[in-house]
């Protein structure tokens, strides 16, 4: 490339898309690459998302967990929470949040700042300019708050802002029941706060089949005591000299609610306030328009990870970026192939699911058969007092695992199973006979692939 630009590439977010973009890019020395942040170096990812709450999770699981055992007396455990925060934020730093150091040793040039498109080769930091051949945009997304009113005028801590707090609220209100309004439910609760859920749709996990979200229901309000509404919208939050309150509506009737912690946990949206029509990038609202080798409306422009809109995923992101490096600097054309990706919901017990859901194959019209097992049907079931917990596979006629869910501790390492036959094109006879631990956890998928 010439010199007739600053930068041979500048990537616009250094979260996990953007980040391994870069570094895949950098392999080749002699490109010109920056990227540009402007929050904090590293991303939401690591800054205030996946590995906040998966140390933090990872300690009211635990910490809830002892109270299964009565042999151990609850009443005589204590934490220091404003440990709990601060070991978050030792990890955080150990891993590198808001440090340039990765950019630095790969060569790539890392910038402080709000990017803005002046055109397809420029954009502006403040008073800053900079020009480049390339432009990735990964800028992640954010709170989606939809038609609620008054969110603008009434304090609210989003899921990243309550998984830092310093003190425990007594009492929350959890607006959503999505996979992060389930986790941050889940950690409050185990934790001591008394939670109130509210979910739009007729189930909290409402993209899962109605199995999964039958045990993390039966979880949360049996084990946790939490409460959950469903079919339940927030129309409006207020405030008066008192309190904050928060308008429901519900099968037509509205109700009132004062609390003091509001947690919206509504989903998210792209980011796309950074001047994209002036470079005339196409998008609307759902996201950024790209072709299947992530190439916007302007050739020398791409656009990877949670900025495309769709399913949030910290490793479809890092794929998209790979594959965009490998595909920039090869000239080659490789296709993203998303079979096999996993969803998890960090809740204890976890939700992990792959493939397609039995919702989306009767949508398709794909024939298919479905075998569902509980986990309290099992022997793990009594030796570790869990019971709310399942595992439901489906296959096709040529007896292919098309989809599988599992709700149970380690459910993220077992879902990888199901993710390899998926990709490899596997049957539930190849899962039947590969061998599994007994009286394990691991022993639901022998059991259900015997159903078939």
């Amino acid at each position: 490339m010439g010199k007739k630009y600053n930068f041979d590439y500048v990537i616009i977010g250094s979260g996990p898309a953007g980040t391994t973009a870069a570094l895949n890019l950098a392999k080749k020395t002699k490109n010109r690459i920056a990227i540009v942040e402007g929050y904090a170096f590293g991303g939401n990812n690591l800054n205030t998302r996946d590995i906040p709450y998966l140390v933090n999770l990872g300690f009211s699981h635990t910490f809830s967990r002892l109270s299964n055992y009565p042999e151990i007396n609850s009443q005589e455990l204590h934490f220091n929470f404003p440990s709990v925060t601060m070991h978050q934020n030792q990890i955080v730093s150990a891993l590198g949040g808001g440090s340039t150091e990765i950019y630095d040793s790969a060569g790539i040039i890392p910038m402080f700042g709000n990017a803005h498109f002046l055109d397809v080769h420029t954009i502006a930091m403040g008073q800053e300019q900079v020009t480049s051949e390339n432009f990735i945009i990964a800028t992640g997304a954010k709170l989606d708050t939809g038609d609620i009113v008054g969110v603008d005028t009434v304090p609210f801590l989003t899921p990243e802002s309550a998984i830092k707090l310093r003190k425990l609220p007594k009492y929350a209100l959890v607006i959503g029941g999505g996979a992060t309004g389930c986790e941050i439910t889940s950690y409050l609760a185990e934790l001591g706060t008394s939670v109130f859920m509210v979910e739009a749709a007729d189930r909290i996990l409402p993209k899962e089949d109605s199995e999964v979200s039958a045990a993390i229901t039966e979880h949360l309000t049996t084990k946790l005591g939490v409460k959950i509404a469903t079919k339940t919208k927030v129309v409006a939050l207020e405030r008066d000299n008192v309190s904050k309150k928060v308008i429901l509506s519900s099968e037509g009737h509205e109700k009132s609610l004062r609390i003091d912690c509001i947690i919206l946990a509504t989903g998210s949206k792209p980011v796309l306030d950074f001047g994209l029509e002036n470079a005339n990038v196409k998008y609307d609202k759902n996201g950024i328009k790209v072709n299947k080798l992530f190439q916007t409306s302007q050739k020398n422009i791409y656009a990877i990870g949670d900025a495309l809109g769709g399913d949030s995923s910290t490793e479809r992101s890092e794929y998209q970026g790979k594959i965009l490096a490998t595909n920039l600097l090869e000239k080659s054309r490789i296709y993203p192939d998303y079979r096999g990706f996993c969803r998890v919901t960090n809740t204890y017990p976890e939700v992990a699911v792959v493939g397609e859901t039995e919702a989306e194959l009767k949508k398709r019209g794909i024939k298919f058969k479905k075998a569902s097992l509980v986990l309290r049907d099992l022997p793990i079931s009594r030796i570790e007092r869990f019971n709310s917990g399942m595992i439901k596979v489906l296959i096709g006629n040529n007896r292919r695992i098309l989809g599988a869910s599992i709700v149970a501790p380690n459910a993220s390492l077992m879902i990888a199973e199901f993710a390899l036959a998926i990709k490899r094109n596997l049957t539930i006879d190849d899962i039947d006979n590969t061998p599994h631990i007994a009286n394990s956890y691991a022993s639901m998928i022998t059991e259900i692939s015997e159903l078939f």
